[in-house]
């Protein structure tokens, strides 16, 4: 593993000053809900933010034709419409399979957290996040669902699955089990999640944090700010160095575990990744959905900087890195014209949403959902999550909440 260079007097590694590899991810600063920022991210940036993949490649003319983007981005993406198919019901009933929608859409996102020597049908989708992008299609909101929330995960046949309660993260894993791979994963946590909220989506992308890693490592790591300090399970200090923690413990830290310390600072792809990652505050998984959220919008800033969008070679790594990391499941529209159908999100922004007021929800030995959130997914469904917030302006993380 490599070298690190340990804080005197407590082990602590400060990150940045050293190399290591992991997956998982960390955050920026948010922005103002209604704002506008003085720099846009192109098109092709904001693939690579929200877990590679939902928008286009116009604005960046300048660098190479976006015909060029388009077909490196989606040569290597892998495709299904066994998720969204009409018989499931799970696809917008609103839309024609094979044409974009005209209005709002929903998408929906699944990160994995894929561990070295893990085969298929044994990753859980961690990160769970529904990408609900306005009728104009110039404004995405991010909502993260807690990944312990307890939910019913319905029953489906064509699988042999049965119905039952438990954490909502665990449909996925039922779902791919039985040979059929991140197609019947997808499948079954677009069921679960259709479930809890009542959103009908338009897409399903799929990617796990191995791949977003590569995304990253072709950025070549971003600025990310540490609200509060937070200490890892996957990694210790050892002389100096940063080891990966091999069979601890990870609701327990140990003495020497890597700590992140408040602040922002440069932070390598590894370590970006393993932030996200972290659990161990007094919000637990809420300030890790807020740190995966920052993380996009870091990265977005991070891909329209002079330094990436001048230097053809870095664009082409990250979108190559983005195109292999990618699952997707479009409800039959092809995925160059359902990317570019998204043009509008070049100008637009990308809204980060708390889901039970960024706090703990207990019951049933999980998360459990607040009225308020019940009422924030009933918005999106009926397309008016915007008039929603504007009412309760309280559930948009603004720069405050994210850098508190």
């Amino acid at each position: 593993m490599p070298a690190g260079t340990a804080t005197r007097g407590d082990r602590n590694v400060r990150p940045g000053q050293r190399n290591a590899q992991s997956g998982g991810g960390a955050g920026n600063n948010g922005g103002q809900y209604g704002k506008k920022s003085k720099r846009r991210a192109p098109l092709w940036a904001k693939i690579v933010t929200v877990f590679g993949v939902v928008m286009a490649l116009v604005g960046v003319g300048g660098i190479v034709t976006v015909k060029y983007f388009l077909g490196q981005l989606t040569s290597n993406i892998q495709t299904t419409s066994s998720v969204l198919d009409s018989s499931g019901g799970l696809g917008n009933s609103g839309a024609k399979a094979g044409e974009l929608p005209k209005g709002a859409m929903n998408m929906l996102l699944l990160g994995l957290d894929t561990r070295t020597g893990w085969g298929e049908g044994e990753s859980r989708s961690d990160t769970i996040l529904i990408l609900h992008i306005t009728a104009s299609h110039d404004k995405a909101y991010m909502i993260s669902i807690p990944r312990d929330t307890v939910a019913e995960i319905p029953a489906d046949e064509s699988m042999g699955v049965r119905s039952q309660r438990t954490k909502i993260n665990a449909a996925y894993l039922f779902g791919s089990q039985g040979g059929r791979g991140w197609q019947g994963g997808a499948k079954l946590a677009t069921k679960a999640v259709n479930k809890l909220t009542g959103i009908e989506f338009d897409g399903v992308m799929v990617i796990d944090f191995n791949g977003f890693k590569g995304i990253l490592e072709a950025m070549g790591g971003v600025r990310l700010c540490v609200d509060k300090e937070m200490w890892s399970s996957h990694y210790l200090v050892k002389n100096g160095k940063v080891e990966y923690a091999h069979g601890a413990d990870p609701t327990s830290k140990p003495r020497n575990a890597l700590v992140f310390k408040k602040g922002c600072r440069e932070m390598q792809p590894w370590e970006a990744l393993e932030f996200s990652r972290l659990r161990h505050s007094d919000n637990g998984d809420y300030d890790r959905q807020r740190h995966q959220q920052q993380l996009l919008r870091a990265m977005a800033k991070k891909a329209s900087s002079a330094g990436i969008m001048g230097n053809p070679t870095k664009v082409s790594k990250i979108l190559a890195a983005a195109g292999k990391s990618l699952k997707m499941d479009t409800h039959g529209v092809k995925v160059d014209n359902f990317i570019f159908g998204l043009k509008g999100l070049a100008a637009g922004d990308l809204i980060p949403i708390k889901t039970n007021g960024g706090t703990f929800a207990g019951g049933e030995g999980g998360e459990g959902i607040t009225d308020d959130t019940r009422r924030l997914f009933e918005a999106t469904s009926a397309d008016k999550l915007p008039e929603f917030l504007l009412r309760h302006p309280e559930n948009v993380i603004t720069d405050g909440a994210a850098a508190s």
